[in-house]
């Protein structure tokens, strides 16, 4: 999606000038403004649509729904809710504005681009040229999730499944009229020529032994064929790390899991930055949290808790009380559940809202937390899902969040399997943090407590 985005960011961005000229238009000529002044603007207006729109989930397209209903329905409150946007930055910064009569222009111009561009990017995603012919090495479990992943619908990423290739010593699990038969003299190459392949992916769960084809598989990478393992094939896929697949060496010799400090000092500024803001915009409505909490049940306001930050490093993370007090009066921790009938009823609406965790922010400022990161768990949790849970301890080598990528793409979870899927996710975070990325996790996170009442 990140094309669709950088396309539509040039055509906000290019409206922009043409509603300017439209409007400004002098005799047989267009009289541009200064660069400087409409440049800034033009950058303004561009970031304050693609956030709407953002928000308003448009940038997770599916290709099978077309340009039907709901399209339509989330690029007008997009446009809505950019142009509230763009009211409140006039207003702060006043030399930014560039006149009703451009804004009215230039909306209708970026507006009809944005049409145009979603149609020739749908249709565009219905051409066969542009589809690819994958096929699996293995014919097990693995492989026939690899299969069942490529084939389900909304995907922009088009693929033909030509076929699986058995390994011998595993179990076929895959529709057997789909298997590719590897005859004797005949080899991995030829067949994958044969059939037009140009992905192979790896996806057998034991390769130790002799009958794994690894001189093949080289040789296929030498005729220019791509060749994947299933566990990139599953994180460029879904945005996960599969804890049961990966292979340890994966994780040493891949790219990412980078932690240098040029990336640490780019996190810690925008932590400190984001935080400092939301302080300043949300201090009323946690004023007003705090007296409702006191009114329902009195004093404490906060709840202070032990949680595992990193480097394994144990902190007392602050949050607004959402349970009543003794919640845990047994003395052993429990999963909070989704429907706990410990939450107050203050609680329950702070907790859908996210206000519950606001007075995290000084603990972001405290260099404890970051803004964005996979969420901190408590000792006796960590414990068990250590044991149980291959790689869980690797979440902790960067900071916990506030918000984070498993929370805007699974959402709550009480329980240990509900652990390994956001473990996943987390993962891919921490392979893949960047700058950007948190920007996008800030995002979704607006997006889930204002359209989806939290998750």
């Amino acid at each position: 999606m990140f094309s669709l985005l950088f396309l539509e960011v040039l055509i906000l961005i290019g409206s922009f000038y043409a509603g300017a000229g439209l409007r400004i238009f002098d005799g047989d000529e267009f009289v541009l403004p200064k660069l400087d002044h409409f440049f800034m603007s033009a950058c303004v207006f561009a970031a304050a649509i693609v956030f709407s729109m953002s928000a308003l989930g448009m940038y997770q397209v599916k290709v099978s729904e077309g340009l039907r209903n709901p399209f339509f329905l989330q690029l007008m409150p997009s446009f809505a809710m950019g142009f509230c946007i763009l009211t409140l930055v006039f207003y702060l910064a006043p030399d930014l504005y560039f006149g009703r009569g451009i804004l009215i222009l230039v909306f209708c111009i970026s507006g009809t681009g944005i049409v145009l561009a979603r149609i020739v990017f749908l249709k565009s995603s219905e051409l066969s040229i542009l589809e690819s012919r994958i096929m699996f090495v293995g014919c097990g479990q693995l492989a026939k999730e690899c299969g069942e992943l490529v084939t389900r619908s909304g995907s922009y990423h088009k693929y033909h499944v030509a076929g699986y290739v058995a390994v011998p010593g595993e179990d076929i699990t895959v529709p057997r009229e789909r298997l590719l038969a590897l005859d004797p003299g005949r080899s991995l190459v030829q067949l994958a020529r044969q059939n037009r392949v140009s992905e192979i992916v790896v996806s057998v769960q034991n390769r130790r032994g002799g009958t794994f084809p690894i001189k093949d598989l080289l040789d296929c990478k030498l005729y220019g064929i791509n060749v994947t393992d299933s566990t990139t094939f599953f994180e460029r896929e879904t945005c996960q790390i599969r804890v049961d697949s990966v292979q340890p060496s994966w994780l040493v010799f891949g790219g990412g899991f980078d932690q240098s400090w040029m990336r640490t000092f780019m996190k810690r500024s925008f932590d400190v930055t984001a935080s400092l803001l939301l302080l300043v915009v949300t201090l009323p409505v946690m004023l007003v949290t705090a007296l409702a909490i006191y009114i329902e049940d009195r004093a404490p306001i906060f709840y202070s808790q032990e949680r595992v930050g990193k480097n394994g490093n144990v902190f007392r993370v602050l949050k607004f009380r959402s349970m009543f007090t003794n919640a845990e009066q047994g003395g052993k921790p429990q999963w909070a559940a989704k429907n706990d009938p410990r939450v107050t009823r203050i609680g329950n609406i702070i907790r859908k809202l996210r206000i519950d965790e606001l007075p995290q922010i000084l603990n972001v400022l405290k260099g404890e937390m970051s803004f964005v990161g996979p969420r901190p768990e408590r000792p006796y949790f960590v414990e068990q899902l250590t044991e149980r849970v291959p790689y869980y301890n690797v979440r902790h080598s960067i900071k916990p969040g506030i918000t984070g990528w498993a929370q805007v793409r699974y959402g709550y979870g009480d329980s240990v399997e509900d652990a390994v899927q956001k473990l996943q996710y987390d993962l891919y975070y921490v392979k893949n943090n960047s700058l950007l990325l948190d920007v996008l996790v800030l995002i979704d996170t607006f997006k889930v407590v204002m359209f989806r009442g939290g998750r």
